[in-house]
């Protein structure tokens, strides 16, 4: 069989394409604090800065072997955009969303004339740049975004989960305006030199608002991103946290061409509940790949790839404490793995 490039083999594994080996990524954040010692850049400044965050997203390949680059690290740029209050992160901890911006249709209105170069946005799709020009020949370049959904929770707060029961015409607007922000944001790091999008929609969970307004308010809005990516032939992945396993039909029916499944989620039963698109996943961030040690992992990683996952990679984001030696494990796993 042939072998491939990085970028090839990936493009491929998600068109569930015959490749020579599994590629070795993560879909979810990458940073970690030996990477930072290794390569001199540290959060929070690489949050904020294009050239530390692009730095430090390129440890990931060089420090641990992943066969991609990826931003950004957090989920709150987004968030920060429309003008929520941000709680500063640290060397070890990732910023979170303090105060919401959106109480009546009239502040949505307020928020629809927006420059998507400007802020923290801007400061991901450069250091997308930063690394097109240096692997975007050979590496896949992975753009990410808080999803639309769990934006509007971050610009509504608590309220959003009842805002979405009790008022619908309310729940529609700021999933359009989330929507084709998510949309226009997405295009700039396409623009930038990103090949696959990562949408994260944590609280985009039909455990969490049932089936039906999943529907009714997920599945258009992640349809439109993932139509306009394939519109670009950009690959998406879809990564919604907590035990999605009977919503994964619901997930795929929006198109998308992979979805990472957390470490709650039996990656034999996921399968099983897809017709077409990619599972990715999904050692436990935590419990295995923090806390265990190089040999465990790998014995871990063999039984997740024994259950059927399309691609081998962390369940959630990468804790910032996990040792290089355990994330190494996991990537030499998956090079060693053929389908």
């Amino acid at each position: 069989m042939d072998e491939y490039t990085p970028k090839e083999r990936l493009a491929r594994a998600l068109r569930g394409e015959s490749v020579d080996r599994m590629p070795a990524i993560s879909v979810t954040q990458t940073g970690t604090v030996e990477q930072m010692e290794a390569c001199g850049s540290f959060w929070p400044e690489a949050n904020e800065d294009a050239g530390k965050m692009a730095a430090l997203a390129e440890a990931g390949h060089t420090v641990i072997g992943f066969e991609a680059v990826r931003v950004p690290f957090d989920i709150t740029a987004e968030a920060e955009f429309f003008g929520c209050d941000i709680k500063a992160g640290t060397k070890e901890q990732q910023p979170s969303v303090v105060g919401h911006v959106v109480r009546s249709s009239d502040d949505i209105d307020k928020l629809k004339d927006y420059d998507i170069s400007q802020g923290r946005v801007g400061v991901v799709c450069e250091a997308i740049r930063i690394l097109t020009e240096k692997y975007g020949d050979e590496l896949p370049i992975m753009g990410s975004m808080l999803g639309p959904f769990s934006l509007a929770q971050h610009m509504n707060g608590d309220d959003w989960f009842m805002a979405i029961m009790t008022d619908e015409e309310f729940g529609h607007a700021l999933m359009e305006l989330t929507t084709e922000f998510n949309i226009a944001y997405a295009k700039k790091m396409v623009d930038n030199g990103a090949d696959t999008m990562v949408i994260i929609d944590p609280t985009a969970s039909a455990m969490l608002i049932g089936d039906e307004f999943y529907q009714k308010f997920v599945v258009p809005a992640h349809k439109k991103i993932v139509d306009a990516m394939h519109e670009l032939n950009v690959a998406t992945v879809l990564h919604i946290c907590g035990d999605t396993t009977p919503s994964l039909g619901l997930m795929e029916s929006s198109g998308v061409d992979a979805i990472s499944v957390d470490q709650n989620v039996d990656v034999e039963t996921a399968c099983k509940m897809v017709n077409n698109a990619v599972i990715i996943g999904n050692l436990d961030p935590v419990s295995a790949l923090w806390k265990k040690k190089p040999e465990e992992i790998q014995k871990i990683s063999k039984d997740v790839l024994d259950a059927g996952a399309g691609l081998l990679a962390p369940g959630c984001g990468i804790v910032s404490k996990t040792p290089n030696a355990n994330l190494q494990a996991m990537v030499e796993a998956a090079k060693n793995h053929k389908y």
